[in-house]
């Protein structure tokens, strides 16, 4: 029987084919390793068996001997006649037949065709086993997405644990009365970045709900084709989440071992690798939405040119996380001035202390932003409700700067002036903020309907008639919105777990936010289309006076 080899199996446009497979399809016959000639063999993929005849049932009889010439060479009969029959020298015998039958002859040029059929299949079968051929599996076992999934998610959870081990082995060697303090500045590192994370993994789920619903997200923020879409966001999330526990862990290990040297250098080495991937103008870790982010964040910060949706949109998101902001300048005020792995911030003479005056500028940073943006906005379309949202940023400015004189003016006058003054403007920001969002951002102007328990899916294709979900977002973003003057307050900044909590709420209400502003803007964009598209094929003035039916009497 003839045994096709293992590599015959591979298809020519297989990703796992050797290169030189072609030239071997192409050299074999002339090395009498394969019974077809170079001109039945051809090294680009052959036609489907299922387009030729069917072959003829029962076992193939064996092949006809060869017909050996006078130098010694044999060969195989290619057309019905017989070839020359050379004189065999007297008393030798040659070994070969004089004369073939045109039966016989015929019949295996059939057979041989017929084998050099069943070994195109076999190409374009890529690794099914032909009939009488016995062959080789080539195709490897790939695992299926499920268990690839399966496999990291475990992983995930192995690693985790690690890290938890070695952090909570590693603070319990520490001494009890420079515990917490030490626990505090570690967080003061890594809390921003941990809340940049959750960001991103929530930024994802939001595109992974556009997609599956018919907003158009990426007409929403004239995106480019080359857009990062939810499975890349994921992955950014995912690494980021993986490289800032890795290196706390590392941080609380070496300084509990008394490496404080090692131990200083974990923060700065993430914070410095973190800015060079942002700032890298290499064609490396999605250049163009890097540009299109930093693009952006400089267009915030000097409106100086017409604003975009993108442009407001992210500044509003800013503005949830301006305490991450806080946080990040006193980390990078701490490295600046060397004192990483100390806990002289604590005091209130210290440069990168709790006490900052630089603290409140940091916070009132993203509101003075939009603030600006709303007066640009006012500049080029003259519509009043710019000057209202201003005016509605405004309101937070009170509530942080009086919270940071409770630290610069004495007690008493804290408590009978200062203090009623941030309570009044606490609850005028958040009150307002919370009507601007529902009757601007979201565009739920008569909330009467909504709480006379109509069906509210005429504002909102993204929750599909399920009106309980609404009600659950008026009540979320009213208490949310009053909560987050808490972390505004720096004077009732002192339990960093409940300060972590807090503004971890924040972004998951400023993710729930932009399930509804976007849609939002969706709606107007496709309503003003529509209106575009009904005016063009609207009948002129002359076309109407033109018309046959005009003119009937």
């Amino acid at each position: 029987k003839f045994r096709a080899p293992p590599w015959f199996a591979y298809t020519s446009n297989s990703k796992s084919a050797p290169p030189f497979l072609p030239f071997l399809r192409l050299l074999l016959p002339l090395f009498s390793l394969h019974p077809c000639p170079p001109s039945q063999i051809s090294p680009f993929p052959a036609t489907p068996p299922a387009a030729r005849a069917p072959r003829s049932g029962g076992r193939s009889p064996p092949l006809p001997q060869p017909l050996r010439r006078a130098g010694g060479a044999c060969a195989y009969p290619t057309d019905g006649t017989a070839p020359p029959s050379p004189a065999a020298p007297a008393g030798r015998d040659t070994g070969c037949r004089s004369s073939v039958s045109a039966s016989a002859r015929s019949g295996f040029v059939r057979r041989r065709r017929r084998l050099c059929d069943r070994v195109r299949a076999r190409r374009v079968r890529a690794g099914a086993e032909m009939k009488g051929v016995s062959a080789i599996p080539a195709v490897a076992i790939i695992p299926s997405p499920l268990f690839l999934w399966r496999v990291k998610v475990i992983l995930f959870l192995l690693w985790g644990l690690c890290c938890c081990k070695i952090g909570w082995d590693s603070v319990m060697r520490m001494s009890v009365d420079l515990r917490d303090l030490f626990l505090y500045e570690a967080f003061l590192y890594y809390n921003p970045l941990l809340l940049v994370a959750l960001m991103i993994w929530l930024w994802g789920v939001n595109l992974w709900v556009f997609a599956q619903s018919s907003v158009n997200y990426a007409k929403v923020f004239d995106l480019s084709q080359t857009h990062l879409s939810h499975r890349e966001i994921w992955r950014c999330a995912t690494w980021l989440t993986l490289v800032v526990p890795t290196s706390m862990t590392a941080y609380l290990y070496l300084y509990s071992h008394g490496e404080v040297s090692l131990a200083a250098s974990q923060p700065v080495l993430l914070y410095a690798i973190l800015l060079m991937i942002l700032l890298s103008p290499f064609d490396m870790f999605y250049l163009s939405s890097r540009f299109f982010f930093l693009r952006t964040m400089w267009r915030i910060a000097l409106p100086l040119q017409a604003i975009t949706f993108p442009d407001f949109f992210m500044a509003d998101i800013f503005t949830s996380m301006s305490k991450v902001f806080s946080d990040l300048e006193r980390s990078g005020c701490r490295m600046v001035h060397r004192q990483v792995a100390t806990i002289a911030w604590f005091e209130a003479d210290s440069i990168c202390g709790s006490h900052s005056v630089a603290i409140p500028l940091v916070l009132v940073l993203p509101y003075l932003c939009r603030f600006f943006q709303c007066l640009r906005q006012y500049k080029d379309t003259k519509e009043k409700t710019c000057l209202l949202n201003a005016l509605k940023y405004s309101t937070a400015v009170p509530v942080i700067f009086l919270s940071a004189l409770k630290y610069h003016v004495f007690p008493d006058v804290w408590i009978s002036f200062y203090r009623p003054l941030w309570l009044i403007s606490s609850v005028v920001n958040s009150l307002y903020s919370f009507y601007w969002d529902i009757k601007r951002d979201w565009d739920l102007s008569i909330l009467t309907r909504i709480f006379m328990f109509k069906n509210p899916s005429a504002w909102s294709n993204l929750l599909y008639g399920r009106s309980w979900v609404f009600y659950w977002v008026l009540g979320s973003n009213l208490i949310l919105r009053c909560t987050w003057t808490y972390k505004l307050s720096a004077h009732l900044r002192h339990n960093y777990l409940t300060v972590f909590a807090i503004t971890a709420l924040e972004v998951v209400r400023r993710f729930q936010w932009v399930f509804f502003r976007v849609e939002n803007e969706w709606n107007k964009m496709t309503a003003k289309q529509n209106f575009e598209m009904s005016s063009d094929v609207m009948p002129s003035e002359s076309d109407r006076l033109l018309d046959s039916n005009s003119h009937k009497v």
